[in-house]
């Protein structure tokens, strides 16, 4: 029986792997291409650009891991069903509680490292992917001037550069900042250098001039400067970065009501986060027995099991739909927090009881014999 159980596991562990590396590497394409415009239009790095983007992978891999578990262990079963092999475990004795065993295993053990995923892998990746974004986003040392090509840093505002120096330095720098409505200003200067201070990253100018057009009062003004400075980063109050829900502890999201400097909505979402951090690792197990339930206590159909399989795959979507919508009913009103738990726990009662006290008439229909059919 170890040696059954051993094999199942490694063809789960197969088929898991397989599946869960194509789903993740067609995701990680696809939210990859949202960043792409930050190596075109700002000229980041390949290696940070892979790192921002493998950032994002511990949050899918999180809502991807139940499907991936339910899709290997429904297939791995139906074909074992379909090769016989669970029928001639049945006819040894063996009973569909202890044939559910490896998927039970391996949803304890995916439930397991979920909950350390949740708990430190994702906090730890999104502080990190958000220090990240935001660097790139409004530090300029990130941007990579090129020599020779206009950079646009934010709406408003492009700079031109024609060299760089080894000291840090740049020469041959032209601004257009458009950033105050109605104002157009054009700064040249000979030398800068790039600083950083409270209010965000700005460049100090030496001997050039600034021309600046004011459109409503049709006014041209122009000015020769030794030592001017625009300023490239936002101010100090949107410099700050708020901490979102995923790099929270849970002990912090399940004590948000507690904190003052958030509002009811903010804490409403992250005590329901801190709720789902207990309910979301616990999907693994129930997904990985809603795969093999109801091919072991399905009655055998030589045809094949697309019946049953089709129910199970139904099951399963319309789970993942209620939990989503639970969520989002119980983000505006925490009573409704109740339904989260119900809409998990009964479908994994139930897989319990059938696979527990399945017998083998439990699912057939009673035909009714000649003298049934008289009496009544």
């Amino acid at each position: 029986m170890k040696k059954l159980n051993i094999y199942i596991v490694k063809q789960i562990i197969i088929g898991f792997l397989l599946v869960s590396f194509s789903l993740m590497s067609i995701l990680w394409l696809t939210q990859s291409l949202r960043f792409v415009s930050l190596i075109t239009n700002k000229g980041i790095p390949i290696g940070l650009f892979v790192e921002m983007t493998s950032l994002l992978m511990p949050r899918l891999f999180v809502i991807l891991s139940p499907i991936c578990l339910f899709v290997s262990v429904l297939f791995v079963y139906n074909r074992m069903l379909s090769d016989r092999e669970l029928v001639v475990m049945q006819a040894a004795g063996i009973s569909p509680w202890q044939n559910s065993k490896p998927a039970m295993f391996m949803g304890i053990i995916m439930t397991l490292f979920i909950v350390y995923v949740q708990n430190f892998g994702i906090p730890a990746a999104e502080k990190a992917f958000n220090e990240l974004e935001w660097q790139v986003k409004n530090d300029v040392s990130h941007l990579m001037f090129r020599e020779g090509e206009f950079t646009e840093l934010q709406s408003g505002l492009t700079v031109f550069i024609s060299e760089h120096h080894k000291d840090g330095s740049v020469a041959g720098i032209l601004i257009n900042d458009e950033r105050t409505p109605n104002v157009k200003m054009t700064v040249t200067s000979e030398q800068g250098r790039i600083v950083y201070t409270d209010k965000g990253p700005r460049i100090i100018l030496v001997n050039g001039s600034r021309q600046e057009i004011n459109i409503l009062k049709n006014q041209f003004t122009s000015l020769a400067f030794d030592r001017y400075s625009v300023d490239f980063g936002l101010s100090g109050k949107q410099k700050e970065k708020d901490t979102s829900a995923r790099e929270r502890t849970f002990s912090e999201l399940m004590n948000a009501d507690k904190d003052t400097s958030l509002d009811d909505k903010e804490k409403r979402k992250y005590i329901v986060e801190g709720h789902r951090r207990i309910l979301v690792p616990l999907y693994n197990l129930l997904f990985a027995l809603l795969g093999c339930t109801g091919l072991l206590v399905g009655n055998f159909n030589r045809r094949g099991q697309s019946r049953i399989i089709s129910m199970s795959i139904i099951s399963m979507v319309v789970l993942q739909a209620l939990d989503l919508a639970f969520t989002n009913l119980a983000n505006k009103d925490l009573k409704l927090l109740p339904l989260l738990y119900i809409n998990l726990f009964i479908p994994l009662v139930v897989c319990f009881y059938l696979l527990r006290f399945y017998h083998p008439g439990m699912f057939k229909r009673h035909r009714r014999t000649p003298e049934e059919f008289d009496n009544a």
